[in-house]
Parts: structure tokens; sequence; C-alpha cells
């Protein structure tokens, strides 16, 4: 490992790659400590606390993918939730709308860049959205518990409504979910890895050490007295992280070798037969993005609807769609597998490769090239998709089903749970794919030489 570290500064292009995403994540993270102008981010933390409960709560997932900014009150309280959103209602839109098809297949770069601007568009005004519903929610709590917004804020008011509190945070956070969407597209542009998911991932590892120290307070490992959280749950929960881990970087890698051969071809007055090969078809094509879509997709009307009081519609719905609850496990399992079917039929395709492989005479062992090549693809993809999407969904639900049945916190079932831990290490996966990549390229061998994990089904 230290020699490998050592490779990597002496790449200098990757070594300026790296100390530039650790910059961005740094300055990232700055923000989660600076409130809202107006805003005791102390007090709004511990009425946060109370006003969430004991029990699992879409707003305590959010805080955690936010890095504890959500319960601050920060100006980066927002995250990179409505720039996932828009993602998401953009990917949806390039197979329903014609036009956008189209400018694709003409010219997918000037398409790429108008779907990035309409991206950048549509997470203004969720943002702006958002933070507006957010005012709604902190107003309410300083009316029962006085002390989270500063007077001078609130007695400047128009016709009973204190516009400037709200003008402030929807500026402070719009500006701060732009700003956050903004370095994911550095970090991805000029950095190493997935700059939005990196974000995420920084979020999630800034609550560690709080997990960990609530974790041994449940403990009571100073007492004669029985903890909250016994030592049996806690080595259950030991095992489930260990499981969890395991389990994602096997469904990540694990692939199926396709048999691929090579027609025969004369060199001068002999006949030479084109070298075995195989196309990989990887067992989840679409790594933790499904995840990452699915958590974000339920966050977002769940999060507006509780903000918006328990009394209304919304916030029945939104009793209805906290974790560990039936109906959120099955939502959450289902836009799983449609969202890891909807990106893999995004990012695969089949007739491109049929097309290639025709081109230069390889063909599968008995199939026909052509049509029957890309209908055997397909099928294919379509088997191994459903199980990886139904490894992924498992993984994802099986720790918060466990901690719900072992009475586990829900700040550490939420930390531990498969959310959290599948996006931490598909991303620790992805950037170390990343790295190893440019040490190859530089004839250096990368971080998988020794103790490769890799499956075959």
């Amino acid at each position: 490992m230290i020699q490998t570290i050592r490779k990597i500064f002496a790449v200098e292009d990757l070594k300026k790659k790296i100390l530039f995403t650790l910059l961005m994540l740094v300055v990232c993270r700055i923000g989660a400590f600076i409130p809202v102008p107006g805003i005791n981010s102390e007090e709004a933390l511990k009425v946060f606390k109370y006003a969430t409960g004991g029990g699992q709560n879409l707003l305590q997932l959010v805080s955690i993918f936010t890095g504890g900014a959500f319960s601050k009150m920060t100006i980066i309280a927002l995250g990179v939730v409505p720039y996932i959103t828009s993602s998401i209602v953009m990917q949806m839109l390039v197979p329903l709308v014609p036009s956008i098809q189209r400018e694709m297949r003409e010219n997918s770069e000037l398409a790429k860049r108008k779907m990035g601007k309409r991206t950048r568009l549509l997470t203004l005004l969720l943002s702006l959205f958002q933070s507006c519903i957010y005012a709604k929610f902190a107003f309410q709590m300083n009316m029962s518990h006085p002390g989270i917004i500063v007077d001078p804020l609130l007695n400047m008011q128009a016709f009973g409504f204190p516009w400037l509190f709200y003008l402030i945070t929807m500026a402070s956070m719009t500006t701060g979910t732009l700003f956050l969407m903004w370095i994911g597209e550095q970090i991805t542009a000029r950095g190493i890895g997935n700059g939005v998911s990196l974000v995420i991932t920084v979020g999630i590892l800034s609550s560690f050490p709080s997990t960990i120290g609530t974790m041994f307070r449940q403990l009571n490992l100073d007492s004669q007295e029985p903890g909250k959280l016994t030592l049996t749950t806690f080595a259950a929960l030991m095992s489930i992280f260990v499981l969890i881990i395991v389990g994602t970087i096997l469904v990540i890698q694990a692939q199926r070798k396709i048999p691929l051969q090579y027609a025969r071809r004369e060199v001068g007055r002999q006949q030479a037969q084109g070298a075995n090969a195989y196309i990989p078809l990887k067992l989840n094509y679409a790594g933790v993005i499904p995840v990452i879509f699915a958590s974000t997709l339920l966050m977002f009307p769940a999060t507006i609807a509780q903000l918006a009081g328990k009394n209304t519609w919304f916030g029945s719905v939104a009793n209805k769609l906290m974790p560990g609850s039936w109906v959120y496990t099955i939502a959450y399992v289902l836009l799983i597998i449609f969202f890891t079917y909807f990106w893999t039929a995004t990012q695969f395709h089949p007739e491109q490769i049929a097309s290639d492989m025709k081109k230069n005479g390889a063909f599968i062992p008995g199939v026909k090239q052509g049509r029957p090549t890309q209908e055997f693809l397909e099928t294919t993809m379509n088997r191994i998709t459903f199980a990886g999407a139904l490894f992924l969904a498992i993984i994802a639900v099986l720790p918060t089903l466990m901690g719900k049945v072992l009475g586990i916190d829900s700040t550490i079932s939420h930390f531990f749970g498969g959310t959290s831990l599948l996006i931490l290490v598909g991303v620790v996966l992805d950037t170390t794919k990343q790295i190893d990549s440019h040490l190859i390229m530089k004839r250096y061998d990368g971080f998988m030489k020794k103790g490769r994990i890799s499956g075959e089904i």
C-alpha cells in the first residue's frame, strides 16, 4: 500500500487530480459549519433532535447525507439532493421526448451540454422551492421553541409575513446547493472520481465519529449496568457491517463472461485462428447509482411533506414513508430495481456492440452475427441485471430491517444501514478503479494487483 501511494504521487497528473479533489471536498465541508444568517445553529440542532424523536425518520437520513448540515440549518442544508433529483428527471425525459433522442443521435456532445444546462436550471428551481419549505419549517419550530431565529429577522414583516427571513434562507441555501453542484462538476472534470457521489460520501463519513461515540455510550462499558446496546446486538451489527461490505464488492465486481471468437483469416498462404476473448457483462452495470437515485427520490416528497406539517395531507404521506416502514421498504426495493434497469438501458448498447463485432469479424459461438447477437446480449443482460438489482435491494434494506428487529438507535441504524454503506463502498471502489487505471496507463501496478476480488457467474 505504501509503495502504491508513492507511485500515485510519482505520477504528476494523478497527484494534481487527487490534491484538487481533496481540496474541493475540504471546501465543501466548510459550508457545513456556516449557518444561515440569523440562525442559531446550536439551538436549531437541539430542537431538531427533539422534533425528529427517537424513531427512524427521513429528516435524520437527510441530515446524514448532508453531514449534519440539514439539522444545523447551514447554507448547504439541502446538500446535492435537488441536483440529483433534477438529474433523475432529465435522464428519464431522454427516452420519453423524441426531440431529445434526436439531439443525442445527431450531436451527442451538444445534446449533453444542453442537458447539463437544463439540469442546472431545474436544480435552481427545486432549490428555491425546497429552501422555501425549509424556511417555513424553521419558522414553525421557532414559534414553539424561540431562540432559533434572531428577532431582527422576524421583526421585518409585511402583512404578518417574515419576508426578510424567507428571502435570506432561500438565497443562502440555494447558493449553497449550487456551490456544491459546481464543486461536484469540477471534481468530475478536473479531479478523480464522481464529484457528486464524493460530496455525498464525505457527508456520510463526517457523521462516523459521532456514530461511534453514540455506540460506545449505549454500550455503557464504564458501568456494570446493562447499556441500551448490548454486546450481542453490537456483534450482530458488526457482522452486518462486514456482510454489506463484502456483498457490495461482490455484486459490483461480479460479471458474466460471454465467450467471443474471431473468424479465421488468411495471413499469406496460411490461415490464422483469431485469439479467443470474451465480453464482460457486469452483474450490476449501474453500480450504486440506483441506491442514490432511489433514496433521493424517496427523500424529496417525504421531506417536503414532513417540513410542511404533520397535520396536512402531505404529512400523512410522510408518516407512511418513514424509513423502516413496509411502505418505505417496498417502495425503496422497487425503485432500486427500476433504476438498475433504467440506468443499464441508457448506458448499455447491445446494438452497438453487435455492430462492432460484425465489423471486426467477431462472433459468439452458436449465435449468428447481427440481430441475433443483439437479442442474445439483451436477453442475457436483462437476466443478470434482475439478479444484480435484487441482490442490491436486499443488501440495501436488510440492515434497516435488522436494526428495527434488534431495537438499534436510529442514528446508528441509519449510518450502518444499507444505504449509507452501499454508497460508501461503491464510491470507494469506483474512485479506486479510476486511480488504478491512471497507474496502469503509466505502467505501474495499481491497487488491484494483489487481493483482487472478482466474480464470475
